[in-house]
């Protein structure tokens, strides 16, 4: 392509990119008809049933067959995308499936009001939350903005009482099955990405507040970074080798991995992961269990608390330092279908140079989704590495394994527990789960978009299940040993988890001793 050609598209398509904005905002204005709002109930619901492999796992089909006609008979007025979302996503949640949720439709923003964005700071991300009942704490003001103190309440936003607001977004989520945890964690990190969505990028905000009994009402502003703030985002971006294998995470200046002994004669390991990202994560762990072969420990703690999963494959790979024996950590994988795997929307928000590349690599896509999927006794199965028999590794840690979790240890991290209580691997910590014990619904996503609303519908393909004996309770992985953390052990930085596993470990090796 000459030169010339070559920018006049880009322009093209820089322009195209801007007006698609525009319209898209305006979209999200216009009033859609009750008539096409129905139309897209119906679309969403035929949808889920064509694609989704265990829709009715939680939820009877005559129970979500009469919340799809309720709802399509409380739609007799026109509705915005937005306010059509709100009457949607609440039948969606009844479904009891974490993975499946509408996107909200919310206003989007220019590249130039991107790079705006982009040298403020972030006006409800500086803080920690902190989620029970109606009410939302703050827990952790690390920038020590106007110097709220951890343990603040936060009574109203915007002159609007804050258990309005949760009471809103409370309908819109759901964990796996009859879950009892995952709400508070899920919504704690969830809050402002729903009010922004309704309310757009504001640049400032009213709180009333409370905390030890004394009102007091702040005016939070979007600051402009310094020059110091923009060097050190500068000098964290820089990808070092420390930074890659235990996945360093720029937005919160921490590391997503982990690992480290308690105690000074290395007997008792610790491997932190808060997302299975599989970033480096083969790599990490090679080099954590061959410290641990070489110490010759004894006890090993993972902390999976707050884990909201990721990859299968990386956490097969974790479980193979863990099995003394062969194992296989997943049963088969259910599809609805042989086509299944191509309904993944391929081209998806594809800019216009990725476009062209993935147009070339389409029939590799293609051949390979194909024959990725099999039949056996009138189902279908996606073919996946992880439900094959899997070797122990060579430095297989043989000793005892404490498993920390909570209510927002959710998917993969669930997939994982599941397998270790299954396989009598680990005593489990804490509360139970967010994810299912016996599986989920996800693997990848076939994204639906409602016709008239243009709302995105990401639907899970895969049934991943864990290879154990399912305890059919329709609830989280439960744990061996139950403590729930609470906010006051959070304000004085308490871990009445970790020090249960720690005492119970000096109370082992004292009987030792004594035999």
């Amino acid at each position: 392509m000459h030169l010339k050609n070559y920018f006049i598209l880009l322009l093209v398509f820089a322009l195209s990119s801007c007006v698609s904005v525009k319209k898209y905002n305006e979209q999200q204005k216009a009033c859609i008809p009750p008539e096409k709002l129905k139309a897209d109930v119906d679309f969403a619901y035929s949808r889920l049933k064509e694609t989704h492999p265990q829709l009715y796992w939680y939820i009877s089909k005559e129970d979500l067959d009469y919340k799809f006609d309720s709802l399509k008979q409380t739609l007799n007025e026109p509705l915005t995308p937005l306010q059509f979302y709100f009457k949607l996503q609440p039948v969606i949640a009844g479904i009891r499936e974490g993975h499946l949720a509408l996107r909200i439709p919310s206003k989007r923003i220019t590249k130039k009001e991107i790079k705006t964005l982009e040298s403020k700071k972030g006006m409800f991300s500086r803080f920690g939350y902190y989620v029970e009942g109606e009410r939302l704490f703050i827990i952790e003001n690390k920038d020590s903005i106007q110097h709220i103190q951890p343990g603040t309440e936060i009574l109203s936003i915007g002159h609007v009482p804050v258990s309005d607001y949760i009471r809103k977004y409370r309908k819109l989520i759901s964990s796996d099955g009859f879950n009892t945890t995952f709400h508070p964690y899920y919504l704690k990190d969830v809050f402002f990405g729903y009010y922004v969505a309704e309310k757009g990028y504001e640049d400032r905000a009213t709180l009333e507040t409370i905390y030890k009994g004394h009102k007091k009402t702040y005016e939070l502003t979007r600051e402009s970074k310094s020059e110091d703030d923009l060097k050190r985002e500068k000098e964290n971006e820089k990808r070092t080798e420390e930074k890659k294998v235990n996945d360093y995470i720029a937005f919160s200046n921490s590391y997503n991995r982990n690992f480290k002994f308690m105690d000074p004669d290395s007997t008792i390991a610790c491997i932190k992961v808060k997302s299975f990202s599989s970033d480096y994560s083969a790599r990490f762990y090679k080099e954590a269990f061959g410290k641990i072969r070489k110490a010759g420990s004894s006890y090993l703690i993972i902390d999976i608390r707050n884990n909201y999963g990721g990859s299968l494959q990386e956490i097969n790979n974790l479980y193979s330092y863990l099995s003394p024996e062969p194992y296989t950590l997943i049963k088969p994988s259910q599809v609805t279908s042989a086509t299944s795997p191509l309904k993944t929307n391929y081209f998806r928000k594809t800019g216009f140079l990725p476009y062209v590349l993935k147009t070339l690599a389409y029939p590799a896509f293609f051949f390979g989704q194909t024959f990725s999927t099999y039949k056996k006794d009138g189902r279908f199965y996606y073919k996946n590495k992880a439900d094959k028999l899997s070797k122990s590794k060579q430095d297989v840690f043989t000793g005892k394994v404490f498993v920390l979790i909570n209510g927002s240890s959710f998917s993969a991290s669930s997939i994982l527990t599941a397998k270790m209580k299954n396989d009598k691997r680990a005593v489990l910590v804490g509360e139970e789960t967010g994810g299912a014990n016996d599986g989920t619904v996800a693997g990848f996503y076939s994204y639906q978009t409602l016709p008239n609303s243009k709302i995105d519908l990401p639907i899970g393909v895969l049934l991943v299940q864990p290879n154990i004996d399912f305890t059919n309770t329709q609830k989280g992985v439960e744990p061996d040993i139950k403590i729930s953390e609470t906010m006051q052990d959070i304000l004085d930085k308490k871990d009445p988890e970790m020090d249960w596993v720690m005492k119970e470990i000096e109370k082992e090796k004292a009987e030792k001793q004594q035999h």
